[in-house]
């Protein structure tokens, strides 16, 4: 049976088995205990990041599985050109953004801020955030901000 890497994923049709619990639009974790695949709904979210838990079900339905939309892992990336905002504001191309998700899958994107009267040297994002299409969420490109070193294989040619 071939099902997907484990990773993020929107889900494209509901589950034959668990529609209530996996519509349509929903986001999800593919993920595996040993060798059996399973998957799960977003628990809490933290700092612009999605956190999980049991229950998880196991994925047995590779046509469903098949019908998962990859997404690309929560985390930082810049711009690839600039985003004309609503309202006259716009952030600049190769900007520093926190990619995170709804519930439904949709990616958010949250810009890196330097707070001036703040006494760190440290980067703010925002727990407010600015919805994207898919079309802008493939082009991001991965920032490696440590401790991660590399991009994440999901991101991998």
């Amino acid at each position: 049976m071939s099902l997907p890497p484990n990773g993020l994923y929107r889900t494209t049709i509901p589950h034959p088995l668990a529609p209530e619990d996996f519509p349509a639009g929903r986001l999800v974790y593919v993920g595996r205990k040993g060798e059996e695949p399973f998957v799960v709904v977003p628990h809490f979210n933290e700092n612009n990041r999605w956190f999980w838990r049991e229950p998880v079900t196991p994925l047995t339905d590779e046509r469903w599985a098949s019908s998962l939309f990859p997404l690309p892992v929560e985390g930082f990336y810049t711009l690839p050109r600039v985003l004309e905002l609503g309202g006259g504001g716009r952030w600049l191309e190769n900007a520093i953004v926190q990619l995170g998700y709804d519930r439904s899958g949709q990616g958010i994107l949250f810009v890196a801020e330097k707070r001036e009267m703040m006494e760190e040297n440290a980067l703010y994002f925002s727990d407010r955030g600015h919805r994207i299409d898919d079309v802008l969420l493939s082009q991001l490109r991965w920032a490696p901000i440590l401790p991660v070193s590399e991009a994440p294989d999901a991101l991998r040619h």
